[in-house]
């Protein structure tokens, strides 16, 4: 996937317990301990605890996470893996 560098990106947390992203291009996985999206300006990993997907919109990319943050995390093009080695390790 080519990134545009259109989408306008920020990356906002709000008391450690709310983040909103925007600039979001795809969401690759989720669960109450981490969110890896696709940005226009890399790939993010938000960490923590009870993370919630509070409200997702790719059409705007815009997603906004509820929850316990600990962490934020760009990782560079090569530390990016696929679906398959994830799954499998």
């Amino acid at each position: 996937m080519e990134r545009t560098h259109d989408l306008p990106h920020h990356v906002i947390i709000e008391g450690r317990s709310r983040a909103t992203v925007s600039g979001v291009e795809d969401v690759e996985s989720f669960d109450e301990n981490g969110v890896t999206m696709v940005t226009s300006r890399g790939t993010l990993v938000l960490t923590g605890s009870g993370l919630r997907v509070d409200r997702l919109s790719i059409d705007k990319g815009e997603i906004n996470v509820e929850g316990q943050v600990d962490a934020i995390e760009y990782l560079g093009d090569t530390e990016r893996r696929g679906f398959l080695s994830r799954l499998f390790g």
